[in-house]
Formats: structure tokens, sequence, C-alpha cells
């Protein structure tokens, strides 16, 4: 890698992980595995700084190595806009390669002018096995252009640049992914466990061009063992786009709960009592404020009193799903004025990314410096309710795609593939040491059942303590049992 400014390659490394363009997680890749690490370059469209910064770079780049071509092309799609800036820096005419030919008009592949014979470079956002590289190659040759040379943004050291360079074209790279784990464990967003276990599975997982893998699927099998449900919570802390996410996964390793009380009441002093007497065994409260019959401003004081002395969280269980505009009044007026005391909120993901905004608007003046963030509701444990797949995947982009996702703490669902990316934390709601389905429908699973098998990082417990005959001494046994299936999960 030729770079002369490190200091300014390590700060567009740590700007790159801050806004997402890539995370760690259990993700699906286009060669058919799955992978710790996943880059999503195309964030950096909606981020001209970054994108500025990027194609500066790269041009830097081909001055250092001295590269010329007559032409310039991307690789489509997430390039292309890179390539676009690179041709007009460097006043180097640009071709396009289409993914397919027009089935009209000239019916071309590369669009652009130019003769047998001219020479082009190359520009690629991510490799991993250089394959697309590689038909992009093709389809110029096909047109009698010569290619020797590619530059692309991050190689993924997962044989790429000797695939490619077996094709007689030599690949330059602005960041390796060895480059970019060691600058985020050294300025402190992951842990040398991450930078370990992703290293095995780079080296364990090389990919010739054709997608088939250097050491056979056995290899693979044995290095794909990085997902969020075996990490800890103090390695996912350093994962958290959000602070109080941060805040969370601290709070629950330091006090070593994973337990939500649900305290719905309809009294204030049966809630104040409740909050007192599970305290100590909670990271969590969670409410329904809009059922408490004698609200009051005291309430909120003592309640955020005891939430200090025994060292929980507080979340008002509002179920936000207005539109924008509705929802920041919804939050942040009105009687209860629930930004101005709960740490975390819930809310349904229908109206779409607009719902983060909303919520996101009415944290400005006097709750500007507060830290607050909401869980999406991805799933219900409701039997017979009416979320889909669909649905479920979109959920699953709001929380983890744009310029929100400081604000999304976690997840409200019922299973581990939910989400992948191990910054954000699962809720799992209708936990209960005897399973079964209430009158209404509320359907209850195990400790055990809801951690170890449906990947549960927080367990919301109501009326399993709220109804025992002697609530600390059930609620430390809740905690004691979603802890220890916490602990095994991690452990295997």
């Amino acid at each position: 890698m030729v770079a002369k400014n490190t200091d300014e390659m390590k700060a567009l490394a740590v700007k790159l992980f801050q806004i997402n363009a890539f995370k760690f997680g259990d993700y699906k890749m286009k060669v058919g595995i799955n992978s710790p690490v996943y880059f999503d370059l195309r964030v950096i469209v909606s981020y001209p700084d970054v994108m500025q910064t990027v194609s500066d770079l790269l041009v830097a780049h081909i001055k250092d190595l001295q590269l010329s071509s007559k032409h310039v092309c991307g690789v489509p799609y997430t390039a292309l806009p890179l390539a676009t800036i690179v041709s007009v820096q460097q006043h180097t005419p640009m071709l396009v390669r289409r993914k397919e030919a027009k089935a009209y008009g000239t019916k071309k592949l590369i669009e652009g002018i130019y003769q047998a014979g001219d020479t082009c470079l190359i520009v690629e956002d991510v490799v991993t096995s250089g394959s697309s590289i590689l038909d992009t190659v093709r389809d110029l040759q096909s047109e009698g252009i010569v290619v020797t040379d590619a530059v692309v943004v991050v190689d993924r050291e997962q044989g790429g640049a000797a695939n490619i360079a077996k094709h007689g074209v030599r690949m330059h790279s602005l960041f390796t992914l060895s480059f970019l784990l060691n600058t985020l464990h050294e300025a402190g967003h992951i842990e040398k466990a991450t930078v370990d276990a992703v290293a095995k599975y780079i080296a364990a997982v090389q990919i010739n061009s054709d997608g088939s893998f250097i050491g056979g699927d056995k290899s693979v099998a044995e290095a794909n063992d990085f997902s969020r449900t075996k990490l800890t919570y103090e390695s996912r802390a350093n994962l958290a786009k959000s602070p109080v996410a941060k805040r969370l996964f601290n709070l629950m390793a330091t006090k070593q709960t994973n337990l939500c009380l649900a305290a719905d009441l309809s009294e204030a002093d049966a809630i104040l009592d409740m909050a007192d007497k599970c305290g100590p065994y909670i990271c969590l409260l969670k409410t329904h404020v809009d059922i408490v019959s004698d609200f009051s401003e005291s309430f909120i004081v003592n309640l955020q009193a005891l939430a200090t002395r025994h060292n929980f969280l507080l979340m008002e269980d509002r179920k936000f799903a207005d539109i924008g505009n509705t929802v920041s009044l919804q939050y942040g007026q009105g009687l209860y004025k629930i930004a101005n005391w709960a740490d975390l909120v819930t809310a349904h993901t229908l109206p779409g990314r607009s719902i983060v905004q909303g919520l996101k608007a009415a944290l400005g003046g006097a709750n500007s410096a507060k830290e607050r963030g909401v869980f999406l509701l991805a799933e219900m444990s409701a039997s017979g309710n009416l979320i889909d797949e669909k649905y479920k995947e979109n959920s699953n982009k709001i929380a983890t795609e744009g310029g929100d996702v400081d604000f999304v703490a976690g997840v409200v669902c019922q299973s581990a593939d939910c989400f992948a990316f191990p910054g954000l934390i699962q809720l799992t709601p209708g936990v209960k040491i005897d399973e079964g389905v209430d009158k209404l429908g509320q359907q209850y699973q195990t400790p055990e059942h809801v951690v170890k098998e449906r990947g549960a990082d927080i367990g919301v417990v109501g009326r399993g303590i709220l109804q025992a005959s002697n609530v600390e001494k059930t609620a430390a046994s809740y905690r004691d049992r979603l802890w220890a299936a916490y602990q095994e999960r991690v452990a295997k």
C-alpha cells in the first residue's frame, strides 16, 4: 500500500467505520459464504466530505504509482461515482461498463469514445475474489481495450489480488482489511479479540476467482464463528454506534444482569416499590406511563432516583408509530414529556425511517445533551401478529443504515437472525419460567430458550416477577438464569 499521509488514512478509516461503510457481524457475502466483516461503500455518496477524501486519496495513489492510461472505468455500480471524480480530477476520459447490454439502440456494453488499443485503468471499491474486476476487464478487452492495472479502495486480502494478477492485471489498494482492523483497534473502536477473529477468518477463507475456496469448505466452516451472539457485551460495546447502547452493554457486563423488568402496573407507588425491590437485579426498567392512573412529576423524580441508586436504565415502552412531526411532539411534549426522563423508548418501523428522525428532532433545546435511544420493533411476541419477513428486513435496514443509526440502540425481536450487527441489542419480551400462552395471545418462553436459542441479549419479564409472592427472590432467580444462559452462549 503506497500512501504518503498515514494520519489522513487512519482518520478516513475511523470515519468509514463511524458512517457504517463497514461493520462487524455475520453477513452473507456475494460469493455465498458468511463473513464477520461487511463493506458497504455505497453509503459514502451520502457523505460528500468522505467521498471527496476517498477520491483525493485514490488520485494521489494513482500519481504515486505513476499509473497512466487513456481512460478510467469504474466497476459497476458502487465504484462509478468514485471513477467519475477520478476522471474529472485527472482530466482522463471515462468509460462506463454496463452489467448487461441494452436491448435497444446500440446495444453496447461499453459506453464512451474509445479505440482498439486504448489503455484503461479500473477503479473498484472492495475486492474479495476479484471476480467483478475480471468481469469488467473481459468486457473491455472484448472491445480491444488494454487493461494492466486496477486501483481499489479496500482489499479484503482473500485472494483477489492474486486472482487478478493471473490475468495480467496488477491490483493496487488504498486500504487492506488488516490496516483497517489495526487502525480501529488503535483508536479504541474494537477489541484485540475482534482483530484476531477476523484475521483468523481471512487466513482460512481464501477464494479463487471462480468462487471456490482454497482449502475447501471445511476451512470456511471452521473460520466462520464470528457472530453477535458469540461476542461478549464488552466487545459489542466498542462496536455500538449508539451511546446509550454502549452504556447499556457496559452496565450489563459490570452489573452482570441482562434482565429487564416490565413494570406494567397502574399505580405510581406500586411501580416505585417494584423498582426499589428489583432494582439490584435488573439492567432496565420498562414502563407504560399511559396506564399510570396517578402519574405526576414527583413519580418521575422518584423513579429516576431509584434508577441512579440501583444502576439501571429507564425505557418507556410507548411504541411510537405516527408521522415524524407527531412522534416528535408525543416524545418531547404533552403530559409525560418522555424525552426528559426515559433513556430509551420503543417504536414501530411502520412509518419508515421518519420514525427515528421524528424522535431525534425532539431532542433539541434542554434535551440536546441527554443520551437517548430507541428500540425498533421488528417482531412481536403476540401470536397471530401481522409482521412478515419483508417487514423484518426493512426494520433491520432502518436500524443499521443511514445517518440516524447513532440513535438506534437495538431491536425488539424474537429470533437470532433478525439482525447481524453486534453493536445493536436484542430485546426479547415474553420471558417466563413456565412456558405457554395467556388468554390474550402473549407467548412465553423460558430464560434459557430466549437467550441461547432466540438470540436475546436482554430478556423482558413482567408478570413472572410482578405476580410472585417474593418479588426480590424471583427477580434474583430470573437474573441468575438469564445471565447463566448468556455466559453459556458466549462460551461455546
